[in-house]
């Protein structure tokens, strides 16, 4: 894993993290955007620290969220120890936002004029290890008999490119909607947050590489969670968020 094609080296560690490997519950959740660390060799991508600070870098709070969601549940955790601005692991090798040149009102320097060997070992040291973790891990705890959902956690800015957003949480999904349709109509049952479906983003928007590469393309059942960055922002936020959607997923399972 260290190391791999120049690109991570042994003090950058693993860029996975999984958190409760043998959790017991049929959910397992995926954050993508989870960090805003860079490989030490890539220093800062020629970018600010308010810009790489920012939600360019990662979904702020999802995280955090997330592991509120599988301590709940106990439900296993998997989620990127890298930058999406390094690779995007929600999206595939030959989308022009894996590795972006441009990030709303950003040009990221790091990024610019790519060639193919330096896509490729990204790739190789980012995005395969991370999906085959995840493939692997789905695959192990099928064949020991338990139920596999899958849950992507992810949180957008309230203004993007000068535009306010009034949706606080979206529930994604592309061609299997059986459990986002569950979800919303719970969240209409007890509307704490403004829930809309497939907003701020949508399959349109490419946003549903990970629910299809192991969910759709499996049979299992899927959802991304969008949440608005401005009410996780804080470890009371984050678990009213976590509380909230924890009811929301566990409501819809039974259901």
């Amino acid at each position: 894993m260290l190391a791999q094609q120049g690109i991570l080296t042994e003090a950058d560690g693993d860029c996975v993290a999984v958190e409760r490997p043998d959790g017991s519950s049929a959910v397992f959740i995926i954050c993508e955007h989870a960090s805003r660390a860079l490989p030490e060799k890539f220093g800062d991508l020629g970018l600010s620290i308010e810009a790489l600070s920012s939600h360019i870098a990662w979904d702020p709070g999802a995280l955090a969220v997330a592991r509120k969601m599988s301590a709940s549940l106990d439900a296993t955790l998997v989620s990127q120890r890298f930058s999406r601005l390094i690779y995007d692991c929600n999206r595939p090798p030959e989308s022009a936002g894996a590795m972006p040149e441009t990030s709303e009102i950003y040009t990221i320097p790091g990024n610019q004029h790519l060639g193919e060997m330096d896509r490729q070992a990204r790739t190789e040291a980012l995005y395969i290890p991370f999906h085959d973790r995840i493939r692997s891990m789905l695959k192990k705890r099928a064949a020991s008999g338990q139920e596999n959902v899958i849950v992507t956690i992810h949180s957008f800015t309230p203004v993007y490119n000068g535009r306010q957003r009034a949706v606080e949480l979206g529930i994604l999904h592309d061609e299997d909607r059986w459990l986002a349709d569950r979800i919303l109509d719970a969240a209409a049952k007890a509307p704490l947050f403004h829930t809309e479906r497939n907003q701020p983003y949508g399959p349109e928007d490419g946003v549903t590489h990970t629910l299809k590469l192991h969910g759709i393309a499996n049979g299992l059942h899927n959802v991304m969670i969008e949440v608005r960055n401005d009410l996780i922002g804080d470890d009371v936020g984050q678990g009213v968020m976590a509380d909230y959607l924890t009811g929301l997923l566990q409501s819809s399972l039974e259901a």
